[in-house]
């Protein structure tokens, strides 16, 4: 629906999906996602928003609801899987729970 009406608003030619907000209407680039994000953000009253923060829960939420690290490697597009370590915050918890899961 908002993406509807994101288009409806558009009066460029650009074959893109997101284009920047002044001309010429380039194809949103990162900075711009950056601060997209940013300022959503902001009118949100939430401090230090940014892309990587959503990669990060995004890791971190697959992790604790049992998804195999390798897989959670490809999602994220890493070549190795200790990057993929560092991206996510493993829950204590689940460990412990993991553990004596393996040990009863």
């Amino acid at each position: 629906m908002y993406i509807k009406k994101y288009l409806e608003t558009r009066t460029d030619n650009n074959e893109a999906l997101f284009v920047s907000l002044i001309k010429p209407y380039k194809r949103l680039g990162i900075s711009g996602i950056e601060i997209a994000i940013r300022n959503l953000g902001r009118e949100a009253n939430i401090n230090k928003v940014y892309p990587h923060k959503f990669r990060r829960t995004l890791a971190t939420m697959d992790i604790d609801k049992g998804m195999p690290v390798e897989q959670v490697q490809k999602l994220l597009g890493h070549i190795k899987i200790d990057t993929t370590m560092e991206y996510a915050m493993v829950n204590q918890n689940n460990i412990k729970n993991s553990h004596r899961k393996y040990i009863t």
